[in-house]
Parts: structure tokens; sequence; C-alpha cells
């Protein structure tokens, strides 16, 4: 079985195809880990990079993506079974009074896409909320997203909510969206801003590391 078939069906977006491509190398007696990295995780890279030289748009990082979790929906069990851990674990949403969240799904995605696992807790989400999600699931990362110019000032509150929670010094914060600047990052104190999802996904993992 040649793992380089799943990782171009992924990259084309042929769900089905991955499904059952996926199940034939399991059958054949492969390792999940195998399948996922040699597989999945090689074809969602390549949608990240292509993604971030703009040579596809987000229908296609879309539909990779929903390629690979089909695929891993089946790796899944395995890979517990087998006692592989993620290699790091994050937590992601848009802050307060900001309820735009397609960037930060892309985001989600590429992390998904470099083996991260990703607790996503949506739009609209109190500085609190953020740094107890951290603490409750064990994030080494906290990930906001804003849209809006507005909303970015709730970046720095959760900061100041690290801070009062005593986890500022053991949880990396990173911060994306239309409005934030490498330069609004740094007067924060962030950890780090990136631009585009696949380079969020790098940061995020060299955190983890």
């Amino acid at each position: 079985m040649d793992l380089q078939e799943i990782s171009l069906k992924l990259q084309a977006g042929k769900a089905k195809d991955v499904k059952i491509l996926v199940q034939q190398a399991i059958d054949e007696g492969m390792s999940a880990q195998t399948i996922l990295e040699e597989g999945l995780l090689s074809g969602m890279s390549i949608i990240g990079e292509k993604f971030k030289n703009n040579e596809i748009f987000v229908p296609e990082v879309l539909v990779a993506a929903r390629a690979m979790n089909m695929g891993a929906a089946l790796l899944k069990p395995l890979l517990v079974e087998a006692g592989v851990k993620a290699s790091g674990k994050v937590c992601i949403g848009t802050v307060k009074g900001d309820l735009h969240d397609i960037g930060k799904n892309l985001v989600k995605m590429m992390m998904e896409g470099k083996g991260l696992e990703v607790i996503d807790i949506g739009t609209d989400v109190a500085p609190e909320t953020f740094v107890q999600t951290a603490i409750d699931e064990g994030c080494q990362v906290i990930c906001c997203s804003a849209l809006l110019t507005t909303t970015m000032g709730v970046m720095a509150d959760v900061i100041k909510a690290m801070e009062d929670a005593g986890i500022r010094d053991k949880v990396k914060i990173m911060v994306g969206g239309a409005p934030v600047t490498d330069a609004y990052c740094q007067k924060i104190g962030a950890d780090a801003y990136t631009p585009d999802a696949a380079s969020a996904a790098d940061k995020a993992v060299a955190f983890c590391a």
C-alpha cells in the first residue's frame, strides 16, 4: 500500500477515497501512526504550504480537511490503543464580542493537520473561559482570534486573566486575525502573532515541542 496515494487523494479533497485507502492500509497491518503521519498529515502539510503561498484558497483547504478528518476517524481508536499522544494540546477561540469563526476554524484545521490536539471553545469567548479551558485541559498554548478592531483589546484581558490565574509563565498565548499585527502582539505581551493559518500551526508545534 502506497501512503503517497492517501496524501494525494486528501489533497484533492476526495474524502470517500481517503476513507477506503486508510481502511485498506489498516487491513494490511500498517501502524496507525505511520498511516497518520505519512498519509494524512503529510498531505495536509502540503495543503498548508499551498494555502500559505496563495496557490489554493479556503474551499480547497476545507475539503482537504474534511477528507483528513474522515481518515483520522478510522485511526483514532487505534492510536488510543497504541498509546500515541498528540504532539501537543492547544485551545482556540474568538474573543468576547466577536462572532467570526472562519479564520479560527482554518487555524484549527491546520493545527490538527500537524498532529496537535485542538480544543475549540468557539466564538465570543470570555478571558476567564480561555484560562479555565487551558487549566482544565492541560493546554500548552492559548490561541486568540479577533476580526474587529473593537474586540482586539480583549486579547490583553486574556493575558491579564492568565497572570491572575498564575499560568502566564506556563502557557503560551498566540494572537491572530485581520486587524492584529506583530507590533500589537508585542505591545500586549503575547508570545506570537502569525499572519496565516499554516504559520500559526508551525508556531504552535514549536511551542509544544
